[in-house]
């Protein structure tokens, strides 16, 4: 995995990076210790063919050192948690995706 710069901008609840000189981002929305992780998106013009797997891997592995857990309302983001069992523990407890 190539670990992706994340910012994690409180302000406009989103985890951004700058990929190409194009702006990526997660938007979410937090809840007691939970994060929901709303909205992916890619600008069309990045052509790095694992990014988007790297970016979320970066972003899962800055909310595991949070200590939150996760709920993935974006159905990519849900997609890839189900292909990558790994990140299974990060999910609340009555949560199965």
């Amino acid at each position: 995995m190539n670990e992706v710069e994340i910012n994690d901008n409180s302000f406009l609840r989103q985890f951004e990076t700058t990929i190409e000189g194009h702006l990526a981002k997660i938007e979410y929305s937090s809840q007691e210790r939970k994060i929901f992780l709303t909205k992916l998106i890619i600008p069309e013009e990045v052509t790095k063919e694992d990014f988007k797997e790297d970016f979320i891997k970066s972003v899962l592995h800055l909310i595991q050192e949070k200590n939150l857990r996760v709920v993935p309302t974006s159905p990519e983001i849900a997609g890839f948690l189900r292909k990558n069992r790994q990140y299974k523990e990060m999910l609340p407890v009555g949560i199965r995706i």
